[in-house]
């Protein structure tokens, strides 16, 4: 499942993408680019505004809340979602790319000393070459995870 996400949804964009969702951003200048494409890609147009969310032949849902728990809650009601935990963290939440993992001697002077130190396993973006670990984010989605679990 694919999404594009417009521009007053930034956190639940980057949120999808923590979650492994395929997420594109979308800083409109005309709409019309926005359904254009959503329809080309193959994407679900995810939006606060009424006004895209009654074009036709589309797929969009009409996101109503200001709080990124209760906006994923509604995707994962709406579009029945099941978190597949191998999915976690295996996109950049910068630019939608996949993760790969790269070994650690390669990252040494490219993260932060004690990260370097205490971490073992290490992940970076082919794309723009943001390097990423299981630190406090991680911990942070899981303990969100968690809760929503027992809701």
């Amino acid at each position: 499942m694919k999404f594009i996400v417009d521009f007053m949804l930034g956190r639940l964009c980057k949120r999808l993408r923590l979650m492994g969702y395929d997420a594109a951003y979308f800083l409109p200048e005309k709409k019309s680019e926005l359904v254009y494409r959503s329809l080309k890609e193959g994407r679900i147009i995810l939006t606060r505004d009424h006004k895209v969310s009654k074009k036709k032949a589309i797929k969009r849902i009409l996101i109503e809340s200001d709080f990124i728990e209760e906006q994923v809650g509604q995707l994962f009601r709406e579009l029945e979602l099941k978190l597949d935990r191998d999915k976690l963290f295996t996109r950049c939440v910068l630019c939608n790319s996949r993760l790969e993992s790269i070994e650690k001697e390669k990252v040494k002077g490219r993260v932060p000393n004690y990260v370097f130190q205490t971490k073992e396993r290490f992940f970076h973006c082919a794309e723009c070459d943001k390097m990423y670990w299981k630190g406090t984010h991680w911990d942070l989605l899981m303990k969100q995870i968690k809760r929503n679990e027992k809701d």
